[in-house]
């Protein structure tokens, strides 16, 4: 390996970092169809906010998890560089992205279905699998927010469970 060699790989640790956020005490009054928004409020629900993500980089992998044991549900992750107009209230059809957010709109992070062995449940995305990573982005801001949807009907949600996603990007 070249000093080059080396001076990038450390350049690109240096560049990597987890961002996670968590939506703690979801409002999940009542099942959740397909298609339906996740989130922690049926009446004010906000996107989640993945902070000093720098303006550019490369979203390497993401991780969802749900506090609640035995949830398989597949989630989509839509990803924009500013605040989404489109649908934000647990438990409501979604309708992101909208037209407005096009010029916002940094893609999405498809989860396959969540799975536990006894503890909560997950799913991992990375470079390479299903889910459409990497994903490069620009946010001037500095901010990614995102917009949390089940792809599959949810019957086994529990009042105050918890959805945690973590992306793991190299800044630009």
């Amino acid at each position: 390996m070249s000093l080059e060699d080396i001076e990038n790989e450390l350049k690109a640790i240096k560049t990597t970092a987890g961002v996670s956020v968590d939506k703690k005490n979801l409002a999940a009054a009542g099942d959740y169809a397909a298609e339906d928004v996740l989130s922690e409020s049926a009446t004010a629900g906000t996107p989640y906010q993945f902070k000093d993500v720098g303006k550019s980089g490369v979203i390497e992998k993401a991780i969802a998890f749900c506090s609640v044991t035995a949830l398989t549900p597949k989630l989509t992750l839509y990803l924009f560089s500013q605040r989404p107009t489109g649908a934000l209230n647990d438990n409501v059809a979604n309708t992101n992205p909208t037209v407005a957010d096009h010029p916002a709109y940094e893609g999405k992070i498809d989860f396959l279905a969540m799975e536990d062995l006894g503890g909560g449940s997950d799913s991992v995305v990375t470079m390479g699998s299903y889910g459409n990573l990497p994903l490069s982005y620009y946010s001037p801001d500095r901010v990614l927010y995102g917009v949390a949807v089940t792809r599959d009907a949810i019957t086994g949600e529990s009042v105050g469970m918890t959805l945690s996603i973590t992306l793991q990007v190299r800044k630009a």
